[in-house]
């Protein structure tokens, strides 16, 4: 028989699972997560840090289509649907999420904890999956009854288990994920649905959380709301007629018909399986606060940390992989280098020469492209024996910011070429990079996808964005990664982790110092091409965004 599981309000104990006594406390309404960006391959716009310019907000939640799903806080911007964690020297995620599991009553505030220990984790990067998204698509009749609330939407019936349980699994893995965007005044799913990208918290809540037993095996932490019935109904009540366009006699008669019935046969028996019950929700600040502490130190466990010593040697005397090309070093191409490398080279001219090289490197990695054999007819009524794309179409992807300085002379050698683009910044704790933004353009698995950065010192973003596109079903041998100067260290890491990607450069420079910048190098590319400040020790790096 199972253990029961640890109440709130039992007495602490330093070797049994967080619990708390009893605190009074104010208690919050459920708020809706069923929040979409404009377009579903974007992650996000860019935001300006909280707390300048403008007065923190203790704690919002995104309500509207036209923002990112998010938490503000008076410390940072918490992010709800998820950035991949970071990836080591393989390519591959080390170890998987930590997935927590809420569950309880219908309005009992599962939604509300969830966002209490999402902000006092504070961590910036989270997955907060609702079971709300995963009702099933009803039938005719199920329409008809629905819309006389006279179908049972509290019953583990009602919702897709297979489509979750899937969903949960790639989460946790650091995968995307598609996820239904529900409306609850139609009772149905929406055309399109919002993306979500994995992390290294998942909280997943709902009030079949723990109905599943293969849905129970993926989650580290089992957390039970426990709230008394007639403060459930008092929400239920003013959240279905305010949000949801209900009747009060149809609200009440749903609850009597279907919601109470199901909350003690299906809901109520699930307590025993939870790891921690939470008397009065979100009122119960000292549960939470300890059940905060317990996941801190599961994270600290697992903690990810990105090693750039290992980068560095994980490669060292081995021979150039052979998925580089590297642009002949004529004296042309070499002149050009010896300008843009030159620290006296100004503005001007390092954009002029720039430019040319990157239109030569295009030029060069087009020539990697699958060409079919096809046959054209002259103006003279001769046959041509000639070669034509192979391909359905190229997009181009660049790595901000100075990857998108290469985009012009991507666009004058590909007619009507689609653009994407990734942000990725340092994190200036712990020196990782993170992945802030992203817009891909839609269907782009099929394409031969141009991945684009000007310097590639560590290869540590550009690991990140092959990442991102795998996530986006774009296969390997398709990413072609090009870039104005490589060093050694970098092309090793992409081409270890990713065999398959096609690395093309026009010069690898042999050696990174202390601080992984490139020597000799061609200093910050993107403050020499934008005219901004440099960085005081005149590194290859972005002060803020990450381009090695």
């Amino acid at each position: 028989m199972a253990a029961p599981p640890a109440r709130a309000d039992a007495d602490p104990s330093p070797t049994s699972p967080p619990t708390a006594r009893d605190a009074p406390g104010r208690q919050a309404e459920k708020s809706e997560t069923a929040c979409e960006d404009r377009n579903a391959e974007s992650l996000d716009r860019l935001l300006p840090p909280v707390g300048t310019g403008r007065s923190p907000r203790k704690r919002t939640t995104s309500q509207c289509k036209s923002e990112p799903p998010l938490l503000r806080t008076s410390k940072r911007t918490i992010y709800t649907a998820g950035r991949p964690p970071w990836y080591n020297e393989h390519g591959t995620q080390s170890k998987e999420a930590f997935a927590i599991g809420l569950g309880g009553g219908s309005a009992s505030g599962k939604t509300t904890v969830a966002r209490m220990i999402i902000e006092a984790l504070d961590v910036p990067w989270v997955v907060l999956l609702s079971m709300d998204s995963f009702y099933k698509v009803l039938t005719e009749q199920q329409q008809e009854q629905a819309a006389h609330n006279n179908f049972n939407f509290d019953h583990p019936d009602a919702f897709d288990f297979d489509l979750i349980i899937s969903t949960l699994k790639k989460l946790k893995q650091g995968k995307s994920v598609k996820v239904p965007i529900y409306d609850f005044t139609t009772h149905s799913r929406k055309k399109d649905w919002k993306t979500l990208y994995g992390a290294n918290v998942i909280i997943f809540e709902g009030i079949m959380a723990f109905a599943d037993k293969t849905l129970l095996e993926l989650l580290d932490m089992k957390i039970f709301v426990d709230t008394d019935s007639d403060i459930r109904l008092v929400r239920r009540l003013r959240r279905d007629i305010s949000e949801r366009g209900r009747d009060i006699e149809g609200v009440i008669k749903q609850y009597n018909k279907f919601v109470k019935p199901s909350f003690d046969q299906y809901i109520q028996p699930t307590m025993r399986l939870a790891d921690i019950v939470v008397p009065r929700g979100s009122g119960n600040t000292v549960a939470i606060d300890l059940i905060v502490q317990h996941v801190h130190s599961q994270l600290e466990e697992r903690k990810l940390r990105w090693d750039m010593a290992a980068l560095a040697s994980a490669h060292q005397c081995h021979p150039l992989p052979r998925t580089l090309s590297v642009l002949k070093s004529t004296p042309q191409v070499r002149g050009m280098h010896t300008i843009i490398r030159d620290k006296e080279t100004s503005r001007d001219e390092f954009i002029f020469y720039s430019k040319r090289l990157m239109r030569l490197l295009i030029e060069h990695a087009l020539s990697f492209l699958p060409f079919q054999d096809c046959v054209v007819q002259t103006p003279q009524g001769q046959d041509y024996a000639g070669k034509c794309y192979a391909g359905k179409q190229i997009t181009g992807v660049s790595i901000l910011r100075a990857g998108e300085t290469m985009e012009p002379a991507l666009r004058a050698v590909c007619k009507d070429v689609r653009i994407g683009t990734i942000l990725i910044q340092t994190n200036q704790l712990t020196g990782e990079p993170e992945l802030h933004y992203l817009r891909l353009p839609k269907d782009i698995s099929d394409d031969h996808v141009i991945l684009m950065d000007c310097t590639v010192s560590t290869g540590a973003a550009a690991m990140m964005a092959v990442r991102v596109l795998l996530d986006h079903d774009v296969p390997e041998d398709k990413i072609f990664l090009l870039s104005l100067l490589m060093a050694e260290m970098g092309v090793h890491s992409v081409a270890y982790a990713f065999p398959r990607v096609r690395i093309i450069t026009t010069a690898v420079d042999k050696r990174v110092n202390d601080l992984f910048r490139i020597i000799p190098g061609i200093g910050n590319f993107g403050d020499r091409y934008f005219g901004t400040d440099a960085v005081p020790d005149g590194s290859d790096e972005e002060e803020v965004v990450y381009t090695g």
